[in-house]
């Protein structure tokens, strides 16, 4: 999802409690922080040679034990708004990174209202090579 889509979302669920549910079907804690809001830009070289740019807005999500916190939709979108002079796009895919055993990034996949919530799902994010054709990767096994 984009950053002006997810903004929107935001926008229309007002005050409803945000919630984000991770691949494996469970949920943050609704206890989470909003820690940071970013752009990243990556310029890069594939292992073809060709010349890329991977370019997203991160959220990044902190779980305190203050367990009375919520954040409520507009919040979000206040956040975000006031971080507006450092993403420049708005139709970079919205990441979001939350601490598993490392920092894990998700693609912020969808976004519905479900019994007065807004739901956020992740899906995971995968490596891949993004020249097969050039560098011999033809997917069988040694």
């Amino acid at each position: 999802m984009i950053l002006s889509e997810f903004r929107n979302a935001l926008t229309a669920a007002g005050d409803a409690c945000v919630e984000f549910a991770l691949p494996d079907g469970s949920k943050i804690p609704t206890h989470y922080h909003v820690t940071e809001v970013g752009y990243v830009s990556k310029d890069f070289f594939d292992c073809g040679g060709t010349r890329r740019r991977d370019e997203y807005c991160s959220l990044q999500l902190w779980v305190a034990n203050d367990t009375e916190h919520t954040l409520v939709a507009s919040k979000i979108e206040s956040i975000i708004k006031h971080t507006e002079q450092v993403l420049p796009k708005a139709d970079v895919p919205v990441m979001v990174e939350y601490q598993r055993d490392s920092i894990t990034r998700y693609a912020v996949d969808s976004v519905a209202r479900v019994f007065g919530k807004l739901t956020i799902s992740l899906a995971a994010v995968f490596t891949d090579c993004l020249a097969p054709d050039r560098c011999g990767v033809d997917g069988s096994c040694c």
